[in-house]
């Protein structure tokens, strides 16, 4: 199991996609399906726990990502994983291992490029 460390702009990325999904479910009634940022948060949530899990886990279909510059060595890897696939405009979480043992950084949360 790894300890997820976050990067300042990850961190604000996480809050604003939490706050919009809380405010679209203050709105809603309990009848109503849930929200597209609902459903974005809830799928973002469930990448965290398999990325904390197993950084591999099939679903993440994580796999190296070069146009991000490691923060602590050009030696290592960025890494991207899928929170949303086959999506238009489909989450991604970019991450790196570090900077301790055991620690991954969340980069940025982002749409796909």
């Amino acid at each position: 199991m790894f300890t997820l460390c976050w990067s300042e702009e990850a961190k604000q990325q996480f809050h604003e996609i939490q706050a919009y999904a809380e405010i679209v479910a203050k709105r809603a009634s309990k009848k109503e399906k849930s929200s597209r940022q609902e459903g974005l948060y809830k799928q973002l949530i469930k990448a965290l726990k398999f990325l904390r899990e197993n950084p591999r886990h099939p679903g993440l279909h994580t796999h190296v990502y070069s146009a991000i510059e490691h923060p602590w060595s050009r030696k290592e890897k960025v890494f991207e994983a899928y929170v949303q696939n086959q999506t238009p405009g489909a989450y991604r979480i970019f991450w790196c291992y570090g900077p301790l043992s055991k620690e991954i950084t969340i980069l940025s949360i982002v749409q796909h490029p």
